[in-house]
């Protein structure tokens, strides 16, 4: 009993030394990560311009004024989206341009009617949430019209609802099956989420999810290990870069912490 609170101290002890170490490099690195997969379908957009122009317009019937204007309109937002927010110039701008390009993709991919990309596309969402969160300034709102219960209220509610769309990610990852690795894996998996979401012990369940997801989408979406022409690396490529994004939304809540409706900050309070 002794040796076990020992390591659970020294455990939150090492916790506490790392946050303090990359506290300021942390956001950077959260921010990189979060606009990965725009960054990457940007650049794919580009590169296989007349494949996605085609792809549209066999799909929608929209002929090819309006599927290039697709690809164009993809391209221009999601690049010029990811060099706003690295810069750090009209972020919250860049961040509705992006929500406004996942609704878009959802549609024009039928993404609306398969469950598991639709749950990965709104952890995407949950990614921006949190990152127009941290980039709302103080004293500055962007809901001024609307009645709130302090000045960092929107901010709280952005955190919020940012850290609930993201678990949805480790909903597609959940495995039925009765081997006992899975059953492991899934009961500690969804203690984690439940943390996250509600907002409990939410920096150290956080970080433990980055280390998780980052070990499974490092062996599992290994996109490098496939031949360039197949496609499943396109597919994986896909998926690794998603998951890379959501791995960043969870930095963002190590680095701010789960914001003012979350058990911790009521803990503060009792």
């Amino acid at each position: 009993s002794g040796q076990n609170s020992f390591r659970l101290v020294l455990f939150v002890e090492v916790k506490h030394q790392f946050l303090r170490v990359t506290k300021q490099y942390l956001p950077h690195l959260a921010r990189l990560c979060l606009i990965s997969t725009f960054l990457e379908d940007g650049i794919r957009m580009w590169l296989q311009w007349n494949e996605q122009r085609d792809y549209i317009e066999a799909t929608w019937n929209c002929g090819y004024f309006l599927a290039t204007c697709f690809v164009l309109l993809n391209l221009i937002g999601q690049l010029g989206g990811c060099v706003l927010i690295l810069s750090r110039n009209f972020v919250q701008y860049a961040c509705f341009g992006l929500f406004g390009i996942i609704a878009l993709q959802t549609v024009a991919y039928s993404i609306l009617w398969d469950l598991k990309f639709l749950m990965r596309n709104l952890a995407l969402g949950g990614g921006l949430l949190l990152l127009l969160a941290e980039s709302r300034s103080e004293g500055k709102s962007m809901f001024a019209g609307v009645p709130s219960m302090g000045e960092s209220s929107p901010k709280q509610y952005m955190q919020l609802g940012g850290r609930v769309l993201l678990v949805l990610m480790f909903m597609t990852l959940l495995h039925f099956d009765s081997s006992f690795f899975s059953i492991l894996q899934n009961i500690v998996g969804t203690a984690l989420i439940i943390l996250v979401a509600i907002g409990f012990k939410t920096k150290l369940a956080a970080l433990t999810l980055v280390v998780w997801l980052l070990a499974i989408n490092v062996y599992f979406n290994a996109f490098w290990t496939i031949p360039a022409y197949k496609p499943m690396h396109d597919f994986l490529k896909y998926d690794f870069f998603q998951t890379t994004s959501v791995i960043g939304g969870l930095l963002l809540v190590v680095a701010l912490g789960p914001g003012g409706v979350s058990m911790d900050e009521k803990k503060k309070e009792w």
